[in-house]
């Protein structure tokens, strides 16, 4: 005797996707810039945010390994790490989006259409902020260069983060999260790629050699 209970489709519970709510300040932020919102800032937004995507990154990626193998270890080193972040943080935000649901702020607004605020995306694909992701592992791989090649890279990735605020393609905290689960990809990823190739250790143990010889 069949005694199993059939619970119909919509009265089952799946865990996934977690709804997540803008918070406070998310919703002041938004706020501001859909009722302070130009056409033409808004434009110049939207075309910078492309520096973020995730496909220009994967070309310059790409062009860079390959312009890399013709280099040294540490530039060949640091041309596969790079496009190994590059594929992580493009693929890991898609993944995110499946687990979270997030309304994007230029859908919960009329005043900022009006105003030349354009529309992002999938409606509920804003949390995370997968162009932020990726500026928060190329601002963190950033960390071995020079001081003033670090500090452009990291002043770049993070203009190119706040467009997505600005477009209203994420709320503030999107990408916050984004940009900092991004540095954290890429530090992991440093344990598997051995980025960077730090020959410091080598270059005075060879030097000593050197001068005992002499």
């Amino acid at each position: 005797m069949d005694i199993s209970v059939r619970i119909p489709p919509h009265c089952r519970s799946r865990p996934f996707p977690i709804t997540v709510r803008p918070i406070k300040i998310d919703l002041r932020i938004a706020k501001a810039i859909a009722r302070n919102a130009d056409c033409v800032p808004e434009e110049v937004a939207r075309v910078l945010t492309w520096g973020a995507d995730e496909k220009v990154l994967l070309l310059l990626a790409a062009a860079g390994w390959i312009a890399s193998r013709a280099s040294g270890e540490p530039v060949r080193r640091a041309g596969n790490h790079v496009l190994l972040v590059s594929a992580a943080s493009a693929l890991l935000p898609h993944g995110l989006k499946v687990l979270f649901d997030q309304t994007r702020p230029d859908r919960r607004t009329i005043v900022g259409h009006f105003h030349g605020v354009p529309f992002s995306g999938k409606p509920e694909d804003a949390f995370p902020s997968g162009h932020a992701l990726h500026m928060g592992a190329l601002a963190s791989a950033a960390g071995p260069l020079s001081k003033g090649a670090r500090e452009a890279i990291r002043a770049l990735t993070v203009g190119l983060s706040l467009t997505r605020i600005m477009v209203l393609a994420h709320w503030t905290s999107d990408v916050v999260v984004g940009f900092a689960a991004g540095a954290v990809l890429e530090r992991l990823l440093r344990l598997w790629t051995g980025y960077p190739l730090r020959q410091s250790g080598e270059h005075d143990q060879r030097r000593r050699l050197r001068n005992k010889a002499k």
